[in-house]
Protein backbone atom coordinates (compact mmCIF):
# COMPACT_ATOMS: atom_id res chain seq x y z
CA UNK A 1 0.00 0.00 0.00
CA UNK A 2 1.37 3.60 -0.66
CA UNK A 3 0.12 6.46 1.32
CA UNK A 4 1.21 9.60 3.04
CA UNK A 5 2.49 9.11 6.38
CA UNK A 6 0.62 9.68 9.64
CA UNK A 7 1.24 10.43 12.92
CA UNK A 8 1.70 6.95 14.40
CA UNK A 9 3.99 5.74 12.05
CA UNK A 10 7.01 7.98 13.14
CA UNK A 11 8.74 4.84 14.76
CA UNK A 12 8.39 2.58 11.34
CA UNK A 13 9.86 5.76 9.49
CA UNK A 14 12.84 6.13 11.99
CA UNK A 15 13.93 2.46 11.60
CA UNK A 16 13.38 2.59 7.52
CA UNK A 17 15.92 6.04 7.47
CA UNK A 18 18.27 3.28 9.34
CA UNK A 19 18.94 2.08 5.93
CA UNK A 20 19.72 5.93 4.25
CA UNK A 21 23.16 6.54 4.03
CA UNK A 22 23.48 4.22 7.50
CA UNK A 23 21.35 6.92 9.34
CA UNK A 24 21.43 6.14 13.36
CA UNK A 25 18.20 5.19 14.94
CA UNK A 26 17.06 8.65 16.49
CA UNK A 27 16.07 8.49 19.83
CA UNK A 28 12.91 10.25 20.92
CA UNK A 29 13.00 13.76 22.78
CA UNK A 30 11.02 16.87 23.00
CA UNK A 31 12.45 18.43 19.96
CA UNK A 32 11.75 15.34 17.78
CA UNK A 33 8.57 15.00 18.74
CA UNK A 34 7.83 18.89 18.15
CA UNK A 35 9.69 18.34 14.53
CA UNK A 36 7.28 15.42 13.74
CA UNK A 37 3.94 17.98 14.57
CA UNK A 38 5.44 20.49 12.36
CA UNK A 39 6.17 17.98 9.09
CA UNK A 40 2.54 16.99 10.24
CA UNK A 41 1.42 20.16 10.43
CA UNK A 42 2.61 21.59 7.11
CA UNK A 43 0.67 21.02 3.97
CA UNK A 44 3.53 21.48 1.89
CA UNK A 45 5.61 18.54 3.05
CA UNK A 46 4.55 15.05 2.17
CA UNK A 47 5.92 11.70 3.32
CA UNK A 48 5.21 9.22 0.92
CA UNK A 49 5.26 5.42 2.55
CA UNK A 50 5.02 1.87 0.80
CA UNK A 51 3.91 -0.55 3.84
CA UNK A 52 3.81 -4.04 3.81
CA UNK A 53 2.61 -6.46 6.06
CA UNK A 54 2.37 -3.01 8.67
CA UNK A 55 5.39 -2.24 7.88
CA UNK A 56 7.09 0.80 6.39
CA UNK A 57 9.75 -0.64 3.71
CA UNK A 58 10.30 2.13 1.63
CA UNK A 59 9.94 6.48 1.42
CA UNK A 60 10.23 9.57 -0.23
CA UNK A 61 9.84 13.33 1.33
CA UNK A 62 7.62 15.45 -1.51
CA UNK A 63 8.02 19.30 -0.57
CA UNK A 64 6.15 21.69 -2.56
CA UNK A 65 7.52 25.29 -2.92
CA UNK A 66 5.67 28.06 -3.34
CA UNK A 67 7.10 30.38 -6.74
CA UNK A 68 7.06 33.87 -7.95
CA UNK A 69 8.60 32.19 -11.08
CA UNK A 70 6.65 30.31 -14.06
CA UNK A 71 3.30 31.99 -13.88
CA UNK A 72 3.73 31.73 -10.14
CA UNK A 73 3.52 27.84 -10.40
CA UNK A 74 5.07 25.58 -7.36
CA UNK A 75 7.96 23.25 -8.02
CA UNK A 76 8.68 20.37 -5.98
CA UNK A 77 11.31 18.80 -4.58
CA UNK A 78 11.99 14.82 -4.13
CA UNK A 79 14.58 13.71 -1.18
CA UNK A 80 15.20 11.24 1.06
CA UNK A 81 13.93 8.50 -1.40
CA UNK A 82 14.44 4.94 0.89
CA UNK A 83 13.56 0.93 0.49
CA UNK A 84 15.03 -1.34 2.78
CA UNK A 85 17.42 -3.70 1.08
CA UNK A 86 14.97 -6.35 1.68
CA UNK A 87 12.56 -4.82 -0.29
CA UNK A 88 14.34 -3.86 -3.31
CA UNK A 89 13.44 -4.34 -6.92
CA UNK A 90 9.65 -4.42 -6.32
CA UNK A 91 8.87 -1.31 -7.83
CA UNK A 92 8.18 0.03 -4.47
CA UNK A 93 10.06 3.33 -4.18
CA UNK A 94 9.13 3.82 -7.93
CA UNK A 95 5.33 4.04 -6.46
CA UNK A 96 6.63 6.10 -3.82
CA UNK A 97 7.76 8.63 -6.31
CA UNK A 98 4.75 8.25 -8.88
CA UNK A 99 2.99 9.25 -5.85
CA UNK A 100 4.63 12.09 -5.10
CA UNK A 101 4.36 13.04 -8.91
CA UNK A 102 0.17 13.00 -8.56
CA UNK A 103 0.95 15.26 -5.61
CA UNK A 104 2.91 17.62 -7.38
CA UNK A 105 0.37 17.52 -10.54
CA UNK A 106 -2.37 18.21 -8.39
CA UNK A 107 -0.39 21.28 -6.68
CA UNK A 108 0.03 22.59 -10.57
CA UNK A 109 3.82 21.91 -9.84
CA UNK A 110 5.84 23.10 -13.01
CA UNK A 111 8.33 20.61 -11.95
CA UNK A 112 10.09 18.10 -9.84
CA UNK A 113 13.71 18.02 -8.77
CA UNK A 114 15.35 15.15 -7.12
CA UNK A 115 18.57 14.97 -5.45
CA UNK A 116 20.87 11.94 -4.82
CA UNK A 117 24.17 11.55 -3.02
CA UNK A 118 24.62 7.85 -5.19
CA UNK A 119 27.02 7.75 -7.67
CA UNK A 120 25.96 3.99 -8.60
CA UNK A 121 24.91 3.89 -11.97
CA UNK A 122 22.11 1.30 -11.22
CA UNK A 123 20.33 4.10 -8.85
CA UNK A 124 21.28 6.91 -11.63
CA UNK A 125 19.67 4.98 -14.06
CA UNK A 126 16.44 4.09 -11.97
CA UNK A 127 15.65 7.87 -11.72
CA UNK A 128 16.28 7.97 -15.22
CA UNK A 129 13.44 5.45 -15.74
CA UNK A 130 11.11 7.07 -13.28
CA UNK A 131 11.40 9.92 -15.68
CA UNK A 132 14.39 12.32 -14.22
CA UNK A 133 16.82 13.91 -16.22
CA UNK A 134 20.44 13.82 -14.76
CA UNK A 135 21.55 15.97 -17.65
CA UNK A 136 19.50 18.95 -17.61
CA UNK A 137 20.16 21.11 -14.41
CA UNK A 138 23.68 20.51 -12.18
CA UNK A 139 23.05 20.82 -8.72
CA UNK A 140 25.70 22.28 -6.16
CA UNK A 141 25.55 21.55 -2.22
CA UNK A 142 26.94 23.62 0.65
CA UNK A 143 26.90 22.09 4.12
CA UNK A 144 26.49 23.74 6.56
Amino acid sequence: MIREIVKEDLDGLLQLYTHLHDNPMSKHSDALSSLWDKILEDQNHHIIVAVIDEKIVSSCVCVIIPNLTNQQRPYALIENVVTEEAYRKRGLATECLNFAKDIALRENCYKIMLLTGSKLDSTLQFYEQAGYDRKEKTAFIQRL
